[in-house]
């Protein structure tokens, strides 16, 4: 078996099982992640997507199954063992999360300082390379107060790809955010992924940006993988629950 004919797992999980408030959330969810490309999770919210990255980083710990990054399996790992794994890994949480109280260069320093970076050559070096990445060069001494919507999210995508990830994992990248803006976020998804070889997922409810950036689409539904494809197959698809998934007709979101 080479590696040429069988594109290289990154991440494969199996049977994972959760339960939140006594309420079975994943009920046996197993999928697999390759080498260099963008997975579209989809999903109704409250459904699970959220709960399922956070098992990718050790933040959550499954009731049952198995999650494997790279060679390792990581469910069970002590937190020591953990912060080695989650440095290959860059998160961008939904809200994106900065410090109010920092500047832009400071919030993009945080996980290099924090992981024990202390040559100011370096950590003003890669912050920014980091924020060349995002097209924000030259932002580094403004507040986040002063950003728009756009711009934070990419502050919190420059501070996960400092690290220089080997995965990134995105958690609803383009939630409210007008479509304009929605668009340029995807399209630097895409990009990053394309320059940086990085694997991506991606959870999201928005078919546009699926289309956009998915090599594969996975749909979270009752706790399971219930569709596994590309967005073509997706698209062929006359599946009603697909069907309703792809139309719109199942986004329960306020």
């Amino acid at each position: 078996m080479t590696e040429h004919a069988h594109p290289h797992e990154v991440i494969r999980v199996e049977n994972l099982v959760q339960t939140l408030g006594g309420q079975e959330i994943l009920r046996g969810f197993s999928l697999k992640v390759y080498q260099g490309e963008t997975l579209v999770l989809l999903g109704r919210s409250g459904g699970g997507k959220s709960v399922f990255l956070r098992h990718l980083i050790g933040l959550m710990q499954p009731v049952s199954g198995t999650v494997t990054v790279g060679q390792e399996t990581i469910s069970g790992l002590q937190e020591r063992e953990l912060a080695r794994v989650r440095r290959s890994m860059g998160m961008l949480f939904q809200n994106g999360a900065l410090f109010d109280s920092m500047t832009v260069a400071d919030n993009v320093a945080f996980p290099l300082r924090e992981r024990g970076e202390t040559d100011e050559g370096i950590v003003t070096a890669k912050v920014e390379e980091a924020l060349q990445m995002v097209d924000l060069a030259g932002h580094q001494a403004k507040m986040p107060v002063n950003l728009s919507g756009g711009m934070r999210k990419r502050v919190a995508l420059a501070r996960a790809l400092v690290n220089q990830p080997r995965c990134m994992l995105y958690d609803e990248p383009t939630a409210g955010l007008d479509p304009i803006v929605a668009d340029s976020i995807d399209l630097l998804i895409r990009r990053l992924q394309r320059k940086l070889g990085v694997t991506s997922i991606v959870v999201t409810h928005d078919m546009k940006s699926t289309f956009t950036i998915a090599d594969h689409v996975a749909l979270l539904h009752e706790g399971r993988c219930y569709f596994y494809g590309t967005c073509d197959q997706l698209r062929a698809s006359t599946d009603p629950v697909i069907r309703d998934f792809v139309e719109g007709r199942s986004h329960d979101e306020p």
